[in-house]
């Protein structure tokens, strides 16, 4: 997991356009979702956290996007996650 505050903007894009990085996820909230996702474009950089893959959002506990992994999410509010 990579906190956004931690991260300089340069090494930020270089991960991003490596491909390095996948989800993003509020640390506030455990939530994570796609870097596209509206909701996450407006959250405040001291609360976002970046991650490699969905895997590393699980283990760190946070849930599904309700916007933007609609199917995920459904699943984990079932608790099958």
């Amino acid at each position: 997991m990579i906190q956004h505050s931690e991260i300089s903007s340069t090494a930020l894009k270089a991960k991003l356009k490596n491909g390095e990085i996948h989800f993003g996820g509020n640390k506030k909230l455990k939530i994570y979702g796609q870097l596209s996702c509206k909701s996450g474009k407006r959250m405040k950089p001291e609360n976002r956290v970046f991650f490699t893959s969905e895997q590393e959002a699980l283990q760190n506990q946070f849930r599904p996007c309700g916007h933007c992994m609609k199917t995920k999410y459904k699943i984990w509010k079932n608790g099958l996650i």
